[in-house]
Order: structure tokens, then sequence, then C-alpha cells
């Protein structure tokens, strides 16, 4: 490969040990290298010749493959590896795994923030959405664990923050957060949530504010990142969306808030699900659950316990699903007029409650139960929630071809395709994919050709 800085260098220990504490051989990494870097739209064909170049001769090879080799070598050992562990550091300049940072000091944790948002539009080249590599979850998640608020502090720095500035970040949350539901993450509206980090609350956090605005500042900067890293997730930038989740957590932690914090932390647990990353995924949902319940919003805990659902479903577990959604569908039905209920969760309803339930009753192969809560998700209007009307049209028809009811798997597939040509998202257009594996055994019956066809080229672009 050409595609490495040539000077000459020492031998990269460093990666030599990891290497070989992993039990890695370097025709493996190598392989694993080129699948990860398939998954963010480039072609590699390194060797077990380009890693021997590496590690014996200290090549480096160009961004983001040295973050590629610390995700492969994360896997491996079962915890983060970062590039300064595998001997490529000094490729560190604000691109790559900056993000993946959880600074304990505030200060810092500031710092980073700051640096972080407004090196957006330097890094967009090189942000193409690799893998999510979940071992890096595991130091933020152990920190915020530990000490999930900080004391907040006032600060005195460039301009004034004032109550107009808040109010349009959150505007900004609310408006890319209705945009994403109903067109998707890959709409222009919802993905430049990114831009309104840069230009406006990157500058924000290095102003003077009180400690009470400045808290608010940090909650609502945590909300915008938390929207952005979802948006990521849904257009399949896996690894942008870990950075985008990671400081969203902290930036929760800074603002002292802690209810915040568990929704960022349940909605990662949702990413790590979604990654097949169950048990990880189980994990996360439960601390957002004990940590917040104390401090959090009913609406926010049973946000948690829905994510803990999900991943129990997918776990198989069917006992344990049916006690997570229960206790989610009792904490919305505990709300009453004057209880705290943050306007950000307000999409979370016993209508999109259910809707998640469908796709849960259909990995524990209960069509029976399927049925029963699409009935109840009838509710949610299409105009509005376009997308999870649409994946949960599109569960329902592979849950019906799984139990033998072509026809009416069928037809639901067929709304599905209508509904979710709508929406500008990947992961919504994953579930019709699903469709149509489901479909291959009756795959030389007409009108499963005619589905599939219509199907592959509606979505050919996604």
């Amino acid at each position: 490969m050409t595609s490495a800085h040539r000077q000459h260098k020492p031998p990269n220990l460093a990666l030599k040990q990891l290497l070989e504490e992993s039990g890695t051989s370097r025709e493996s990494l190598a392989r694993r290298v080129n699948s990860l870097s398939q998954l963010t739209g480039k072609s590699r064909g390194y060797t077990h010749t380009s890693v021997s170049n590496w590690i014996d001769r200290g090549m480096i090879p160009h961004a983001p493959v040295p973050s590629l080799i610390a995700a492969v070598l994360g896997e491996r050992l079962g915890r983060p590896v970062s590039l300064d562990d595998i001997g490529m550091g000094k490729l560190r300049e604000n691109w790559a795994d900056m993000g993946l940072d959880f600074p304990r000091d505030p200060e810092d944790a500031l710092r980073l923030s700051v640096e972080y948002w407004s090196s957006m539009l330097q890094r967009r080249t090189l942000l193409t959405g690799g893998p999510l590599a979940i071992a890096a979850y595991h130091t933020p998640v152990r920190r915020w664990l530990a000490k999930p608020a900080d004391e907040p502090a006032s600060r005195e720095g460039g301009r004034q923050v004032g109550r107009a500035d808040l109010n349009e970040l959150w505007h900004a949350a609310e408006d890319a957060r209705r945009w994403d539901s109903k067109y998707g993450g890959g709409n222009a509206r919802a993905s430049s949530v990114t831009e309104v980090l840069q230009n406006q609350a990157a500058p924000l956090l290095r102003g003077t504010y009180t400690e009470a605005l400045g808290a608010e500042l940090f909650t609502a900067t945590a909300e915008l990142a938390r929207v952005a890293a979802w948006a990521a997730v849904d257009t399949g930038q896996h690894g942008l969306a870990q950075q985008h989740f990671i400081q969203a957590l902290r930036l929760a932690r800074s603002a002292g808030d802690v209810q915040t914090g568990s929704y960022v932390m349940a909605t990662m647990s949702l990413h790590a699900y979604l990654q097949g990353h169950v048990n990880e995924a189980i994990d996360m949902a439960e601390g957002a659950y004990e940590r917040g319940k104390h401090h959090a919003a009913p609406r926010v805990i049973a946000f948690a316990k829905l994510a803990e659902a999900r991943a129990h479903g997918k776990a198989g577990d069917a006992r344990a699903a049916s006690r997570a959604l229960a206790t989610a569908e009792n904490l919305l039905a505990s709300i009453r007029p004057g209880t705290r209920d943050p306007q950000q969760l307000a999409y979370l309803t016993h209508a999109r409650i259910s809707t998640d339930a469908v796709e849960i009753s259909r990995d524990l192969g209960d069509l029976k139960s399927a049925l029963r809560w699409s009935r109840q998700a009838d509710a949610m209007p299409i105009g509005v929630y376009t997308r999870a009307v649409g994946i949960r049209l599109a569960v329902l028809s592979s849950a019906h071809i799984k139990a033998g009811n072509l026809d009416q798997g069928l037809d639901l597939g067929e709304r599905a395709v209508d509904v979710l040509s709508r929406v500008n998202s990947p992961r919504a257009h994953d579930y019709v994919r699903q469709v149509n594996h489901s479909l291959q055994p009756w795959g030389r019956e007409g009108r499963v050709r005619d589905f599939v066809h219509r199907s592959t080229t509606t979505f050919a672009a996604a």
C-alpha cells in the first residue's frame, strides 16, 4: 500500500506487543481493517506485509486507518485502545478518536468539548462514520456511573451568555428532533444540528455565565449532541455517533444534570442494541435507570426501561423484556398534570412504547403479541412519526412472513415501502431489506419477485 507516511522510523514495538497480547495475527489484523474500511466507504487492500511495515518499519497509514487498527485491537482485547497505545498517537490532530475521551476534570472536559465541536468543519472529510467500537464506551460509562454530576460552576470568558442564547439552542434541538422523526436523520435539517453545535454552542461554552445559566447551557448542548448522535446512527455513521454520544454524556455530567445523563445513556444503549451488542445495551439501560430513578422524570426512566426491553427481546429473554415493558408503561401512567416532564421526550407515549413492543415481540417469535401491540400503536400519526410508523409496518411484515402468512406480510411490506420511501434513513430502509431476506423461501413466486424488485429499486441509493 502507498497510503502511509514513509519517513524512516524505528519499529513500532507498542503495536507489536498489543498484537501479540490480543493473539491477533498480522494477516487477521489486515483483513479486519479492510472490512472496517469498507464500512466507511473506502476500499483497502492491506495484507500481512502492510502490517509488517507498520510494525517493523514504523510506517503509519493515513487517517482514519490508525483509529481502525485501534478499534480492531480493542475488540480483541475487550478494552479501549487509543492511538497512543498502538504507537500512532502523533497522528492525533483534532480528528479520529478525540471525541472518545471522557475527562474526569471539569476544566479538561470543557476544553475538549469546545475543541471537539469547534473543529467539526476541519475534520469533516475524515469523519466518514467508521464502525462502533463497543469497548470505547466502557470508560465513559464507568466514569458516568461512578459520578454522574459535577458541581455547576460559573465562568468568566468571552461573550456574556443570556436567556435568548439558550432559547435558540433549545429551539434548534426541538426542530432537529421533529425533522428527524418525520424525514430521517439524513435530511438536511436534522443533520445540520452539528453546525449549531459548532457555530453557536461551542462559542457559548467559551463565554461568560453564571452557575445557573452555565448548567442549562451544558444541558442544552448535551441534548444537541445527543440529537446529532442519533442522526448519525440513523445514517449508519456509527463511529461518529459514538463520539457524539460520549461528548453528550460528559456535557450532561458537567451540567450536574443526572436526568439528561440518564437520557443520553439510554440512547447509547439503543445504539449498542442496534449494532448487536445486547449485553452492553442491557447494562447501559439498567445503569441509566438505576442512576436516574431518584433524579429523573418518569418519562426519562421509562425510556431507559424501554431500551432495556428492546435489548432483552433481542437476547431472547421474554420474561425480562415483559417486565421492563410493564415498568415503562407504569411509569408513563404515573405522570399527572404538574409532574416534571421534559419536552424533549414528549414523543414517548403509550403508542410509541407499543410500536417498539411490536419489534420486541417479533424478535421473540411471538406474532400474537406483535399484532396486539400493533393495534395499540395505530394511534401514532404518520405525518409526525413517519419513520417509526414505517418501521413498525416492516417489522410486522417480516413477522407475518416468518409465520407463513405470505399475503399479509406482502401487504404490510408494500405499505412499509410507501411510508419509508419518504424518509432519508438507511437504518429504516434496512428493515425493508430484512423483509426481503425473510421472503427468500418464496423467491420464485411472482408477487414476491415484484415486491423485491420494487423495494430494491426504491432504496437502491440508500
